[in-house]
């Protein structure tokens, strides 16, 4: 079977999950790009849950890019204090701010984006998917890393940059914009680290499922 026919094949067997998740918003809980820009640098090695809680005293402060330009690293770190790697972080917004000064120069390209501090290609790819821009990978997120493996759809991996490559070769480019936040929330939801199998709507297609079922160990 050739690569156009596989990637094929993936994609008609994911088209559950792409129609149960399709459109659906990243739960980072971001009003417009620059809160997202922002929330994405804060959410690496922290939870989404966690960042929505401390965002909006930091965007009462800092609305803007502009404001967050002008501001140092002994202001903006009380306001992020909690979140892990925070001065770091800090210096990473405070350099990206100035760098874009406003709210309308924020890049929307792979290569501008993974250009600033802090933004990898998995931060640059929930950007471009949010910001409903032509995808140029996909989204490999720690659920993904867990999730595309157990499924079969990948080899394991230790990091997204490998995950995501094994995902672009695949995987036709038509589903890219969605297919790796569709299977980031159904390793949220359902395929978790003890996965709800029953539940998931492409357990027939999932290796880890059949295993299951073949040892006896339905869930």
């Amino acid at each position: 079977m050739d690569l156009f026919e596989t990637s094929n094949d993936w994609a008609k067997k994911l088209e559950p999950i792409l129609t149960k998740y399709k459109g659906r918003k990243h739960p980072l809980d971001y009003h417009n790009l620059y809160q997202l820009l922002v929330m994405v640098v804060l959410s690496a090695q922290d939870s989404d849950a966690h960042i929505n809680k401390i965002a909006p005293a930091l965007f009462e402060v800092y609305p803007n890019m502009k404001s967050l330009s002008v501001s140092n690293v002994d202001a903006l770190i009380p306001y992020i204090s909690n979140v892990r790697n925070f001065g770091t972080k800090a210096n990473w917004l405070l350099e990206i701010a100035q760098t874009i000064k406003k709210d309308e120069n924020i890049p929307l390209t792979m290569e501008d984006l993974v250009a600033l501090k802090g933004i990898g290609r998995k931060s640059a790819n929930v950007i471009m998917r949010e910001a409903k821009v032509p995808a140029k990978g996909i989204i490999a997120d720690l659920h993904v890393i867990r999730v595309a493996p157990r499924i079969g759809l990948i080899t394991e991996a230790k990091d997204g940059i490998k995950a995501e490559k094994q995902l672009m070769q695949v995987l036709p480019r038509e589903i890219w914009g969605e297919i790796g936040m569709a299977i980031s929330f159904l390793g949220r939801e359902i395929c978790r680290p003890t996965p709800q199998c029953p539940e998931c709507p492409i357990n027939a297609v999932c290796e880890y499922y059949k295993k299951l079922l073949k040892e006896g160990l339905d869930l």
